[in-house]
């Protein structure tokens, strides 16, 4: 007799649904309806299908998972046009995988109390994230972006917490000096965030704009930030910064040449200011973040290029959402890390042992 198919609800992965006799067929008509196929949603197969709601930015409604969630209780049969399509919820042995459960934040209530910690691009992704957290964790928030509006927004979702929003660019020294104004005489952490990708180009296709850029943002922009902190720390004999790196720091075969090489900067920058301020009480470390699902998105300005980091990328687990970043960028840049300095921490689901 065959196993009774699991209930499915909005809670249950977005792999279980396309796994399901009934729902499968439904996920994979709507999608070839819009033009797409079962591989789009590959990148979040282990999320929770409601998840899309938030994640599509309305183009996937409540109304669409409740409607979904009706017609599989009904029990509706449609035409499945891509029945031969590897099962999704097989791993690459051919066992039939257990659904994992739904991490689950965990806040550390009183963790940041008493602390100030300047976080660079909050108004979105990870660094809205990983502020968020911070907040919700009870320390005082510098928020900064490049956008007011998704800072104003950010703030009002949170209106009992201590945030100061700070709109500026990271590559203005102006803006550095307003962003440590803002964050007064004590600077317990900063999460260096805020970055940009590139286009995907090997160094051949490179062009003097895109690397000038890239550089300026993901480089320049972190390293004056560093520097205009390190007085603050030194001052107070203690103080933590966590850069972003990627998976870019690590390999090569994750993106164009300007992001890869910045990314490495990052990490040596990251290395050299945690051996030479090691001693005087400052933690410096980086993250080194694998697939993780942003406002930041991917563009392929070369045929070579896309070929090549699209064939990397076969191996790339499945992608998070930025709470799951946050919860590592929080762990190193609270005291809960005490012992940790210089380290790149590979937080990518173990696409780095790929």
């Amino acid at each position: 007799m065959a196993p009774t198919p699991k209930h499915l609800t909005g809670d249950s992965s977005i792999a279980t649904w396309l796994a399901h006799p009934v729902g499968g067929p439904i996920i994979r008509q709507m999608l070839a309806q819009a033009g797409q196929s079962a591989d789009t949603l590959r990148p979040v197969r282990g999320l929770a299908l409601k998840r899309l709601v938030t994640l599509s930015k309305g183009a996937f409604s409540q109304d669409l998972v409740d409607d979904l969630v009706r017609r599989v209780e009904a029990g509706e049969v449609v035409a499945d046009a891509e029945s031969d399509d590897e099962p999704a919820d097989t791993d690459t042995t051919g066992a039939t995988a257990v659904e994992k459960p739904e991490w689950v934040e965990r806040l550390n209530q009183g963790r940041f109390a008493g602390q100030t910690i300047i976080v660079t691009g909050a108004g979105s992704g990870i660094g809205r994230a990983t502020a968020s957290r911070v907040a919700r964790e009870g320390g005082r928030v510098i928020a900064v972006d490049i956008s007011r509006e998704r800072l104003d927004e950010f703030a009002g979702e949170h209106p009992s917490a201590d945030i100061v929003i700070v709109r500026a660019d990271i590559t203005d020294d102006a803006a550095i000096a307003a962003i440590v104004e803002a964050a007064g005489d004590r600077i317990d952490g900063l999460a260096n965030i805020a970055g940009i990708m590139d286009d995907m180009t090997p160094v051949g296709d490179m062009s003097d704009a895109v690397w000038k850029r890239v550089f300026s943002i993901n480089v320049d922009g972190t390293m004056k930030l560093m520097r205009a902190v390190v007085p603050a720390m030194l001052a107070q004999g203690k103080g933590s910064i966590v850069n972003t790196a990627s998976e870019a720091a690590l390999r090569g075969s994750a993106a164009g040449a300007a992001y890869t090489a910045s990314k490495h900067a990052v990490a040596g920058l990251t290395k050299s200011t945690a051996y030479m301020y090691g001693p005087s009480g400052i933690r410096v470390n980086a993250v080194a973040p694998g697939p993780t699902i942003t406002n930041i998105q991917a563009t392929f300005a070369s045929p070579l290029g896309a070929a090549r980091v699209q064939a990397g990328m076969a191996v790339m687990t499945d992608a998070v959402e930025s709470d799951a970043l946050a919860a590592s960028i929080t762990f190193l840049l609270s005291d809960d890390g005490v012992n940790v300095n210089g380290v790149i921490l590979p937080s990518d689901g173990g696409w780095s042992v790929a």
